[in-house]
């Protein structure tokens, strides 16, 4: 048996295997629900074989959206189509995980679709948060800077955010601090420029992500795994680096974190990202050799050996696949045929193994 479908065990959790399917948007929602597009969306992987699949971005208030048609976890009503979603995946062996996000000053956008631009309220769209009054990106508004009781808000909404998604099955919850959305900005000197007790220091700028992992693990049962996407460098100098990445981390791990999911970027328009297969995975090597914390490494996985290679060489613990599971729902099951490991496909399928 391979490292990739060894199961692994995090907090109270044992997945079948090593291979996550990670959280992509699907700009599919209407009010933030989820619907048949999700379903048959997440179902697919689930049926592919992966140990687990991880919903998208999906939005703790509705400032909180990318976009308009960005997922919601912000009212009770949203519970329910999450739900069914949960009981698929989990019927086929996988296990469910949701990624809690706000994109902050990256919100209220047009969805890829149609033009990936800022809206404006004449548009549906709406004023936009931030740690400081900077925008994303030149021509954009100023987005609003949060005060005490904006921030104390975020930490509220990703609180009752925890509580819904336990209330609707999922098994694992993520708090999305990457690719340059809300509490990736406070993190960030480059979209941080807070004189207050959240801004200037590296305590300063980690606090709010601190207070909201606090808050979520306070309404979830012990052992419960937590995970934490972060963007290991905002590839500017001057930004957020793989050095206050790896603090950060160990400080998360004594929080009660379980895992670091490490993508990169996203914070700067324009920033030059050395994109290869593989390009992010030594930061997941770091942080699980220096912070002593599990890693899943993403970006430009597209292949059984390579995955293999990364657990292999303790590079990472678990393998977050992103595009290639968009090009095939199936990896899995191909991979562990490419692997010569024996999986269990459902059995409505059993004839084409």
């Amino acid at each position: 048996m391979s490292e990739l479908f060894t199961p692994l065990r995090i907090g109270s959790l044992e997945l079948r295997n090593r291979i996550a399917i990670s959280p992509m948007c699907q700009y599919s929602a209407e009010d933030g629900l989820a619907g048949d597009w999700h379903f048959v969306h997440y179902g697919s992987r689930a049926v592919g074989g992966a140990g687990l699949i991880c919903l998208e971005a999906t939005a703790v208030s509705p400032e909180g959206r990318i976009s308009p048609k960005d997922l919601g976890i912000w009212s009770d009503h949203q519970i329910e189509p999450l739900q069914r979603i949960t009981t698929f995946i989990h019927g086929q062996g996988s296990v469910a995980a949701i990624q809690l996000a706000h994109a902050g000053r990256k919100a209220s956008h047009s969805d890829p679709g149609n033009g990936d631009c800022q809206l404006q309220p004449s548009q549906g769209g709406w004023t936009t948060v931030a740690p400081s009054p900077i925008p994303f990106a030149e021509g954009e508004s100023i987005p609003q800077a949060l005060d005490t009781e904006g921030i104390d808000k975020v930490k509220s909404d990703f609180k009752l955010a925890a509580v819904r998604a336990l209330k609707a099955g999922f098994k694992v919850i993520e708090i999305h601090a990457a690719h340059g959305y809300l509490l990736h900005q406070f993190l960030s000197p480059l979209s941080n420029k807070r004189s207050d007790a959240y801004g200037g220091s590296f305590e300063n700028r980690s606090r709010l992500l601190m207070e909201v992992v606090h808050e979520v693990l306070s309404v979830c049962p012990d052992g419960y795994p937590l995970f934490v996407r972060l963007s290991a460098t905002d590839w500017t100098e001057g930004g957020w680096d793989i050095e206050e990445t790896v603090r950060l981390s160990a400080q998360l791990k004594e929080a009660g974190v379980c895992l670091i999911d490490c993508s990169t970027g996203g914070n700067v328009p324009g920033a030059r990202i050395p994109v290869a297969p593989g390009y992010q995975v030594h930061y997941a090597a770091r942080i699980r050799k220096e912070a002593g914390i599990a890693t899943g490494a993403v970006g430009m996985i597209t292949n059984a050996a390579q995955a293999e290679e990364i657990l292999q060489q303790g590079k990472a613990d678990l393998i977050f696949i992103g595009r290639q599971s968009l090009r095939d729902p199936y990896f899995p099951l191909h991979a562990a045929k490419e692997s010569g490991n024996e999986v269990l496909y459902p059995h409505q399928y059993a004839r084409a193994k």
